[in-house]
């Protein structure tokens, strides 16, 4: 294998609906969501440094990080591209019998939140599958897709979505996917918070909400936003928006709730928590009004950043 350098991107997400099923056996909740990709996106820089061999051992020996909240994102085996890469590496190390693979070295550049409900790391590793699988491709056969969804899913909940793309429904942890028919271009805007929100906490303040009120039921079936979808009409698609995890981000960043209840106001359609939070996702009439409802979310405060983005859009790709 020659040096050379692969850079790929990948995008956010918003669930446009989240239903949390219970608790499972294995700890995690059983859901059902409806993924978005969005506009916002990180790239990747892989490079491959055949000269330095690694027999054993990690075969990122260096990430580099830039762009927004760079300062948050470790730099270590346990982010979420390092992953990816080593397991990509693994593959190919154990299909083709190699006895070494090159060195590798990351640079990231963030437009993601992180720690955001955005999927940020999910969509770090799903261009570290695309861009690690690229380098070796010119010499050995590429691994099947299906083989990219498997690592995807062994990474994390949000990964096979993100190397996905476009909008789709998603169940058990959120890696069982089927597309979704999404006419039409949706408008967001994300309010960013300082600070992140521990999706662990946020389901176990779920959990701990439930069992308050055993009334509460999860709500898990996605056919009224999926058709909505299908429509192409933003307001029909506003209406049935939902996140059972919002009550929960809400009880534990309490701030959050003027800028949420702002939403009429500022002219947006519908305004819900991403993913556990603390962003939140408004969805616009239009660009237009999206611009706006930025402006409108920075001039009261109500947001420490406001990016307006679109959906949908492509999984992760290599560039």
């Amino acid at each position: 294998m020659r040096r050379r350098v692969v850079r790929a991107r990948a995008h956010g997400k918003v669930n446009v609906f989240l239903g949390v099923g219970e608790a499972r056996a294995d700890g995690f909740h059983e859901l059902s969501t409806v993924f978005q990709a969005v506009s916002l996106h990180d790239d990747l820089a892989v490079e491959a440094v055949p000269a330095r061999r690694v027999e054993s051992g990690p075969h990122v020996r260096g990430v580099r990080v830039t762009g927004l909240d760079a300062q948050k994102v470790p730099t270590d085996s346990t982010n979420l591209a390092v992953r990816a890469a080593e397991a990509v590496v693994a593959r190919y190390r154990k299909r083709h019998g190699l006895s070494w693979a090159p060195a590798l070295f990351m640079h990231l550049h963030k437009g993601i939140p992180t720690a955001g409900g955005m999927a940020g790391g999910s969509a770090d590793a799903a261009a570290a599958l695309r861009a690690t699988a690229a380098l070796f491709s010119p010499e050995y056969p590429a691994l099947p897709e299906e083989e990219l969804y498997e690592i995807a899913a062994e990474l994390g909940s949000d990964v096979p979505f993100t190397l996905m793309g476009g909008t789709a429904w998603g169940r058990g942890r959120g890696e069982n996917l089927t597309p979704v028919l999404s006419k039409g271009r949706y408008h967001w805007v994300f309010a960013l918070s300082r600070e992140g929100l521990s999706t662990p906490a946020v389901f176990k303040k779920l959990d701990d909400l439930r069992y308050a009120r055993p009334e509460a039921a999860p709500h898990l079936d996605v056919t009224a936003v999926t058709k909505a979808l299908a429509s192409g009409d933003p307001l029909a698609v506003a209406v049935h928006m939902h996140n059972d995890l919002e009550p929960a981000a809400l009880q534990l960043m309490p701030r959050l709730r003027v800028a949420h209840g702002a939403a009429v106001e500022l002219e947006a359609l519908r305004c819900v928590v991403s993913g556990s939070g603390p962003t939140l996702a408004f969805l616009c009439r239009d660009e237009a009004t999206a611009e706006a409802v930025a402006e409108g979310l920075l001039a009261q405060n109500l947001a420490s950043r406001a990016v307006v983005a679109h959906g949908p859009v492509p999984g992760a790709r290599v560039l």
